[in-house]
């Protein structure tokens, strides 16, 4: 239903265990190398478990497409069979005749023996994976343990592997299972993602499902983490129910309001939502609320009036300065908007560097294309005031993102405007958001491409591209601000916040970024979607190319047509050189760095190598 609203190719968040839609963290990287080691291993039992959601049955589906050709596989999805029943199952996964006579287990068991001593002899390796393996009964895994007995004088006809629940180690750990136990050549649990691997997990769904734009705000994904506690699963359906309100609501982004209510409909867990008595103090309990229970407070209680809390509630509100649409920098004072746009107007006075505007009209609630796609980056349109380019000062001070400070009440909306306009502007382009007010489409339109979540300053500095931040200041108050260099001989970084370029050093930076939100990169020609092994397509010449020119060898006279094994490892090279995900899967993040290092043209946030 929201697919077409928010430009999706297909649903994002299905609980089907597709392997396309894989996210390889640290710790699936691990497990889906112990089950390959399983495969190839000579005999044993390979474990794998994990709490439920966690991903298991999705890692063994990604194993199931790197199968050897020299291994076939029995896959026992439902194992709560008796023990002929399962014995059976095996025989007709692996396609094994056998005759059925009175004494079952014994005919199953010699046809298997028959298949496997066959099979050996062609060179094939036979594995049996059980999924749900906790749901086998203690004299089935005893069976199972048997069956490793099937074996030549020196190795095992049969390998298995068991993938379940963490139930299945408490049943491993019996004294009756304890000889199996000891078979177990290799184990592997699968946790839970954490907060920084939850937000790549959802970038990278929504990046396979032909999605450009961060569709969850920073505060939204870390309410999913708090909601989910990082199990994949949850996190499918909650965010599937959570795209669905927000396109209901005619939103272009998930927040956390919106991220709770469908957590709500999801879970039935009315505390942790809109709903219910906490729901209602987040509703009504704002500041001249809190204001009037105080006052009432003080005047059945005249007491504790003069105990402290009211001669502090008397000084802020004294202190509460006069709303304007002026940055206050530490102990700075700045002109407000109406000085700088008549100084603008005066034939011989220079624009205000450090006045901020008058944030932007409101947008609609959304901009349909042509094709009648709804975008879900819709920056608001730049006003008249702020067309002006930035002033840079010659020797750029050092700040802190802390003391960037504005009026209560002030719209910081326009900063996200200048953000994105300095954003283009470090690629060479003009950007009009009244012109242009699809971000994305515009950036397409010159052959770069957003990128949505990439995740901290560290990660940003693999990138080393210019990117939009998501900031906030002592005061709580969030903006958005451009980071377009780094000096990483000063550990310092060069950002541009509402048309004014300060220095910021990267701990500053460190303590006060909520998230990133946008950066651009650069598309090979055809570019449409990661390229994976044995793939074709326009991307497998430029990626042959660009490796052979980073390599410093001649062209290819005859460039590959198909991604195919040896160019598959010169990428897990290149990957694992760069601190990349070593998967061979040619997405955006190793496009980015070849590119940096093979193409002339792009803006780097710094020349120097990187960290």
């Amino acid at each position: 239903m929201y697919k077409k609203y928010f430009g999706l190719s297909e649903l994002p968040f299905t609980i089907a265990p597709d392997p396309r839609y894989l996210y390889l963290s640290a710790e699936h990287r691990e497990a889906l190398a112990s089950l390959l080691y399983g495969i190839n291993c000579n005999g044993g039992f390979v474990l794998l478990t994990g709490e439920i959601g966690t991903g298991k049955t999705t890692v063994c589906r990604c194993l199931l497409e790197q199968i050897p050709d020299s291994a076939e596989i029995a896959f026992i999805l439902n194992p709560k069979y008796s023990i002929s029943e399962l014995l059976e199952a095996i025989c007709d996964e692996l396609k094994i005749r056998y005759d059925r006579s009175e004494n079952r287990i014994k005919g199953y068991i010699d046809a298997l023996n028959g298949h496997l001593l066959e099979s050996h002899a062609r060179g094939v390796n036979t594995v049996l994976i059980i999924d749900e393996a906790q749901n086998l009964s203690l004299d089935a895994l005893e069976q199972i343990r048997l069956l490793t007995n099937l074996e030549t004088s020196s190795e095992k006809l049969l390998q298995i592997i068991l993938i379940g629940q963490p139930e299945l180690l408490e049943q491993l750990s019996r004294q009756q299972l304890r000889q199996l136990n000891q078979r177990i050549t290799a184990r592997y649990h699968l946790h839970a993602l954490n907060p920084s691997e939850l937000r790549e997990y959802v970038s990278h769904r929504l990046a396979v499902s032909g999605c450009e734009a961060p569709l969850f705000t920073p505060g939204a994904l870390r309410t999913l983490h708090r909601l989910t506690h990082g199990v994949p699963r949850m996190v499918n359906i909650i965010c599937d129910r959570a795209l669905l309100g927000a396109y209901v609501e005619r939103r272009r982004q998930v927040d956390s309001g919106v991220l709770r209510r469908a957590a709500a409909e999801v879970l039935g867990r009315g505390s942790e939502t809109s709903g219910g008595v906490k729901g209602w103090l987040r509703r009504w309990m704002t500041w001249p609320t809190a204001a009037v229970l105080l006052l009432a407070l003080g005047w059945w209680l005249p007491g504790a009036a003069g105990d402290g809390w009211w001669p502090r509630l008397q000084a802020m509100l004294a202190s509460a300065p006069t709303p304007t649409n002026t940055l206050i920098p530490a102990a700075e004072a700045k002109p407000p908007v109406a000085e700088a746009v008549q100084s603008k107007e005066a034939p011989s006075a220079e624009p205000s560097a450090a006045a901020v505007p008058a944030p932007a009209p409101q947008q609609p609630a959304e901009t349909v294309t042509p094709e009648g796609v709804v975008e879900p980056i819709d920056p608001e349109p730049l006003p008249v005031d702020i067309a002006a380019q930035p002033q840079v000062s010659a020797a750029p001070r050092v700040s802190s993102p802390g003391d960037w400070q504005w009026p209560e009440g002030t719209d910081l909306g326009a900063t996200a405007v200048l953000a994105y306009r300095a954003l283009f502007r470090s690629w060479g382009l003009s950007y009009d958001p009244q012109a242009a007010p699809q971000l994305c489409s515009f950036a397409r339109a010159h052959n770069l491409s957003c990128l949505s979540q990439p995740g901290g300053v560290n990660e940003l500095l693999q990138y080393n591209l210019p990117a939009v931040l998501d900031l906030f200041n002592a005061r709580g108050q969030g903006f958005q601000a451009a980071l377009i260099g780094i000096d990483r001989s000063k550990e310092l970084a060069h950002v541009e916040i509402a048309g004014e370029q300060r220095w910021v050093a990267l701990s500053e930076l460190r303590t006060w970024m909520s998230g990133a939100r946008l950066l651009l990169w650069r598309m090979p020609p055809g570019y449409n979607a990661p390229l994976r092994p044995e793939e074709r397509g326009p991307l497998v010449p430029w990626l042959e190319n660009n490796l052979a020119r980073l390599q410093g060898k001649p062209m290819p006279a005859a460039t590959r047509q198909r991604y195919d094994e040896p160019l598959q490892l010169q990428v897990l090279a290149f990957q694992h050189q760069n601190s990349l995900q070593a998967d061979g899967v040619v997405g955006p993040q190793t496009i980015i760095q070849l590119s940096a290092l093979t193409e002339s043209g792009i803006p780097l946030l710094s020349s120097t190598a990187r960290e």
